[in-house]
């Protein structure tokens, strides 16, 4: 048993949030019946459920060129996005793409909380969608909570069948399309419709589709209280200026029912109708009215909820609503929060993440189109060939980052007589060409360089294809003259 305190300060009605509360880590948690919200905010929740699954189910069967525009194809070791070809060399952008999500995570955060937890998560996202699904079999949250109350019959075993089997179909088609993003999703539907799929990609699929069932069918809350680190570090990353959601305590204290036409003044008491109903529709069951929380998501739910309460009583909105600690505390108004925003913490956040996202971009812009590697040959460092001629031997590497054919030429310099018979070679689209090179000196011009090395520099020039420009690049390696 260990003591737990409340996060906000504790109400006049004598309830539990009064002192500390022991809660027992091993016993089970109670079950959370969200109820349904509509509202400003949960249409935005909604569209970004409906933006963020429309790009990930329809992102793995859009073409580009002749090919799946986003594919990770790990068997041949090339990643596309778009018109951009990686190799496992180019994983940089992965980490730099890493970091911007890092930053852009610490700015969001300190300007407005938990956005990302409240609308665009996928575990947010995958538990409206599923939760929406059982409204729709199993009924809202009071026909949800009699259903499970109720003895088992026939009727409650078609509804809870029904329910599995919609959230089964639902992760296995999830871990179907993600699957498609590593194998060609095309090929992948036909293997499945064919039921020919390879261990692995069978693997895959059952394991995330097991994943989204679970984390969004049962897990639900308990995957942003005890799982998610987000939670933990949010509130090092927020400060009294970050707009967040909170409760006007100033305004809705003390709580108590009345009727529509009673003057709550009158009564002695606040705005809040102590109807609990943002306690109800909170997907982690918490009530913001004991202030902010480990456990909010950010969601707004308890805001649209609140906001219609005020409208049936005829009181002014936002008695719960987003604003930031020192706007409620002082009365600030919108502008004035605003204002807060451009603070030290944010403006340091904006400049890292526009200056890291400016690099990223160029760096991914200015991206050589191509990509070669010498190695000197250590079988044989050096060789006397006809009538004292020295040669070395290389091998090249050249990757073509494009998906066209491209052919390249190569020249070597460096060392005055030094000679390099190579033919133009072509490279096939987003493919790598392995190739061995000599290079030759002649005795004349190797007499002043017995034993020694001297700098080379190789030279591959991309040639132009129709109006292109030609694209050149340099490595440098040694040239080894025996004594």
């Amino acid at each position: 048993m260990i003591p737990i305190h409340p996060a906000g300060p504790a109400d006049s009605g004598g309830e539990a949030g009064d002192g500390p509360q022991f809660v027992s880590m091993y016993e089970k948690q109670p079950e959370i019946y969200p109820r349904a919200v509509s509202g400003w905010f949960a249409t935005w929740r909604w569209t970004f459920v409906w933006l963020t699954q429309i790009v990930f189910y329809g992102l793995a069967w859009l073409q580009w060129g002749g090919r799946q525009a986003v594919l990770f194809d790990l068997e041949a070791q090339r990643f596309y996005i778009l018109g951009l070809v990686l190799y496992p060399q180019d994983l940089i952008f992965l980490a730099a793409l890493l970091v911007l999500s890092a930053l852009a995570l610490f700015f969001f955060t300190a300007v407005a909380g938990r956005l990302w937890c409240g609308y665009t998560c996928p575990q947010t996202v995958y538990t409206e969608i599923f939760m929406w699904v059982e409204r729709k079999i199993e009924g809202d949250r009071v026909a949800r909570m009699r259903l499970d109350q109720a003895p088992w019959s026939a009727a409650k075993l078609a509804r809870k069948s029904a329910k599995q089997a919609a959230w089964l179909a639902i992760g296995l088609f999830t871990g179907f399309s993600f699957v498609g993003y590593f194998t060609p999703i095309r090929e992948l539907g036909a293997d499945v419709l064919a039921f020919d799929v390879s261990a692995w990609s069978a693997f895959w699929i059952l394991f995330y589709g097991a994943a989204t069932y679970g984390n969004a069918g049962y897990l639900r809350e308990q995957m942003c209280k005890y799982m998610c680190p987000y939670a933990r570090f949010q509130s090092a990353l927020i400060d009294k200026d970050s707009l967040i959601i909170t409760y006007d305590q100033a305004r809705g204290d003390p709580r108590g029912s009345r009727s529509r036409k009673a003057s709550p003044a009158a009564q002695g008491l606040g705005d809040c109708v102590d109807c609990t109903l943002c306690v109800q529709v909170c997907p982690t069951g918490i009530d913001i009215r004991n202030g902010l929380q480990n456990e909010c998501i950010g969601c707004a739910a308890c805001i649209d909820v609140c906001n219609g309460v005020m409208d049936r009583m005829g009181y002014a909105r936002g008695l719960i609503r987003y604003s930031t600690e020192n706007g409620v505390r002082h009365g600030w108004t919108r502008l004035q929060m605003f204002r807060r925003a451009l603070r030290p913490r944010v403006l340091i956040y904006g400049a890292v993440l526009s200056a890291a996202s400016v690099a990223f971009a160029a760096s991914v812009a200015l991206r050589s189109p191509f990509q070669f590697d010498v190695i000197k040959d250590r079988g044989a460092l050096a060789r006397i060939v006809d009538e004292g001629t020295v040669e070395n031997v290389y091998r090249l590497q050249i990757m073509n980052r494009t998906e066209v054919p491209q052919t390249y030429r190569l020249a070597a310099s460096g060392i005055p007589g030094l000679v390099l018979a190579a033919p133009p070679v072509t490279v096939a689209p987003a493919g790598i060409e392995s190739l061995v090179v000599g290079l030759q000196l002649p005795a004349e011009a190797a007499q002043g360089l017995r034993g020694r090395s001297a700098p080379v520099v190789f030279e591959l020039t991309m040639l132009p294809r129709g109006d292109g420009q030609a694209v050149v690049q340099h490595e440098n390696s040694t040239f080894l003259v025996p004594r």
